[in-house]
């Protein structure tokens, strides 16, 4: 049944809901085709030999009045003498339960003793027939008996029809091959006429999944073609009239996006030269000046986060692009690594870089965005993973890739949430600041350069990004 196992979706459920239930019904219904068939046989022949065997007992009212011998005489005579010897046994049995005649031959004998001998000695009609094995041959038989009563109402003997049911069997066998057979047929013609009507569902189902599961991963405004119009293709608009409106609304986002962060940046360019400005002056005093200096910062944060979300509607509408050049790109690592860990420190986080001292080569890259890329991986570090007060920075260059790996050692990210981390404006259960969108930038970045962003929950606490960008052709 592993077939069966690998069949999923439409198929199966109308396999078990059509031809199932076809197939269910056909063998009830052979079942009872064959076991009436075989009712009706049985019948008939229960039937013929009830009357044969009551006319055989009416036939020798005559003889039983004669003494023994006459009567046994009759009964050799007749027995040899029985026409349909070839296809049924005549038996004539005493008051002792010996065959004395049977038309098979003249012969004495002990009564095979079946339920219809012993039935018709205790009854002064017909019993019910035996059907079942001979015990002398194991064959299986149908035998009728009828008892032969004396004048004075003495039973003096039974007169016994015997033959076998194999031919019978063997129309009862071939009745329900044949119905079988036929069932087979029925499915057979269901399965290939439905076949096409399947298809014609399956082929329209499984395009539009595949659209809708691109439509769900970020490529909106895509459309569905479909020649149907029933309600396959009602669907089909329905999804492409979703996918048009989530187009129309990312654009909207993005535009309004856009022009936010550009407004905010003239106002927070002048805060920021102002606060600057004013924390030269010596004469401030120090409230002051721890107020400016939370002013100066917030501003700068805000900053971070209006050039995030203009690299996120660059990246949203393809805008974003990369000015490549050969790069050492060891020295922008460690450039960024220093600058952060001196701002760390203050916040008594520890932000080791372990150098192995292997040469790495120059790589086409663009060193900005690469730059963007550390610091937001160091900066998430920080924020999600600063309570284990230590950052370990590595980069290597590995089967002709350039690998960063950055490791916090904070409380890592829940399971199931490791594989969202990248997705926009996701922030998980994390209570960070932050627009969610940061490493979601990084990672377009990193794609663009041929690479790959990974995060993990490291062995012994905390979480592991893993850069993985291409060396030198």
């Amino acid at each position: 049944m592993k077939w069966f196992n690998k069949i999923g979706g439409l198929r199966k459920r109308w396999l078990i809901n059509t031809v199932g239930v076809i197939f269910a019904l056909g063998m009830v219904c052979a079942l009872i085709v064959t076991a009436c068939f075989a009712a009706y046989y049985y019948s008939n022949m229960e039937s013929d030999m009830r009357n044969w065997a009551e006319n055989t007992a009416d036939f020798f009212q005559d003889y039983i009045d004669l003494d023994y011998n006459a009567y046994y005489q009759s009964c050799i005579s007749y027995a040899e003498n029985f026409e349909d010897k070839n296809t049924i046994e005549l038996q004539f049995i005493d008051r002792d339960g010996n065959i004395v005649a049977t038309s098979y031959g003249h012969w004495s004998g002990t009564s095979p003793n079946t339920t219809d001998i012993r039935e018709a000695f205790s009854t002064r009609g017909t019993p019910p027939p035996y059907v079942g094995k001979d015990p002398a041959t194991g064959e299986r038989i149908m035998a009728v008996s009828s008892p032969m009563i004396y004048s004075n109402g003495e039973i003096i003997g039974v007169l016994r029809y015997v033959t076998s049911t194999r031919l019978v069997d063997r129309q009862i066998v071939m009745v329900g091959l044949t119905s079988f057979a036929a069932l087979l047929a029925v499915l057979l013609v269901v399965i290939l006429s439905n076949a096409s009507y399947l298809k014609s569902i399956m082929i329209p189902v499984a395009q539009i999944t595949e659209k809708a599961k691109r439509i769900s991963s970020g490529s909106y405004g895509i459309q569905i073609q479909t020649k149907y119009q029933d309600e396959i293709g009602e669907l089909a608009d329905t999804i492409n009239e979703m996918s048009a409106k989530i187009s129309q609304n990312e654009k909207m986002q993005a535009e309004f996006i856009s022009q936010l962060s550009h407004e905010l940046r003239t106002p927070l360019t002048v805060i920021n030269g102002w606060s600057e400005t004013l924390l030269l002056d010596e004469r401030m005093d120090a409230d002051t000046r721890q107020g400016l200096k939370i002013i100066s910062g917030e501003a700068k944060r805000l900053t971070e986060m209006v050039m995030e979300l203009l690299d996120f509607t660059r990246m949203q509408d393809g805008r974003m692009t990369l000015n490549v050049e050969p790069t050492d790109i060891r020295s922008e690592f460690e450039d960024t690594v220093y600058m952060y860990g001196s701002r760390l420190s203050q916040e008594g986080i520890q932000l080791q870089y372990i150098d192995d001292g292997e040469d790495i080569p120059e790589i086409p890259c663009d060193p900005k965005r690469l730059r963007q890329v550390f610091l937001n991986i160091l900066d998430n570090a920080a924020k999600h993973g600063g309570e284990g007060k230590r950052i370990e920075a590595t980069m290597k260059y590995e089967k002709d890739a350039v690998v960063v790996r950055i490791r916090d050692f904070g409380p890592g990210i829940p399971e199931d949430e490791i594989p969202l981390v990248k997705k926009k404006f996701y922030k998980g259960s994390s209570k960070a600041r932050g627009t969610g969108i940061g490493l979601a930038v990084c990672d377009e970045i990193v794609e663009m350069h041929g690479g790959t962003l990974t995060l993990e929950n490291a062995l012994g606490g905390g979480t592991l990004v893993t850069v993985r960008l291409p060396g030198a052709e």
